[in-house]
């Protein structure tokens, strides 16, 4: 019996033929972005733009964290603490950073208020067109439904949607998430996840358990 052989996180097109998808890990080149394995964006236009068409506003410092095996629809976009404007004086417009005598006024946008890095787990999918607002986290397993606008936390499995996005349910109750959680499969050897792709993807939580590598 041949022996199982992982997939390549390090092939920028994992898929022969479809060109409009690309592992992000290998494609990456912002300090600013820190992507897991096996995490794919899919456009038909030009998915390798991901750092300038899907991320956006970000100066920094703050980080976009993307764990691993992460499936983003096309449109998924992050916008970063840069899109932040004053709102405590009657305008909100950014003079300073349009330069002439305008520039001498740049200390009014320094220290505008921040929400932090940007991180998603492992194992989320991103529907069509969603956006994710600066500082958001979004739990292990999550599904983020085509169009929202996540602007607040997303726990563990859980399913949001709509804008601004709102928890529909969760994929599992409390007692399994935590169980899954705890197996934490995205975190297996490549040759043992390859083993158990199918119950990765089709078993239950009790069949998950029982495939993990032993200590």
């Amino acid at each position: 019996m041949p022996v199982p052989v992982p997939a390549d996180p390090t092939v920028l097109h994992p898929m022969p033929g479809q060109p409009r998808v690309v592992l992000l890990k290998p494609l990456v080149t912002s300090p600013l972005i820190e992507v897991g394995e096996f995490s794919y964006y899919d456009d038909p236009d030009d998915p390798t733009a991901f750092e300038t068409r899907n991320v956006l506003y970000h100066y920094g410092p703050e980080k976009l964290v993307i764990g691993k095996y992460c499936a983003l629809g096309t449109g998924t976009r992050f916008l970063m603490n840069g899109a932040n404007h004053r709102m405590d004086g009657p305008s909100t417009f950014p003079f300073p950073t349009m330069g002439g005598s305008w520039a001498e006024h740049f200390d009014l946008l320094t220290g505008l208020p921040g929400r932090g890095d940007t991180v998603v787990g492992n194992d989320v999918w991103f529907g069509h067109g969603s956006t994710v607002l600066p500082g958001v986290r979004i739990g292990h397993g999550a599904i983020i439904a085509a169009g929202s606008v996540v602007t607040s936390d997303v726990p563990d499995y859980g399913i949001v949607g709509g804008n601004p996005a709102r928890l529909i349910r969760t994929r599992y109750d409390a007692g399994d998430i935590a169980r899954l959680l705890a197996v934490a499969w995205w975190d297996w050897p490549a040759a043992h996840l390859t083993r158990h792709v199918r119950t990765v993807m089709s078993g239950s939580v009790a069949d998950l358990e029982a495939a993990a590598p032993g200590d």
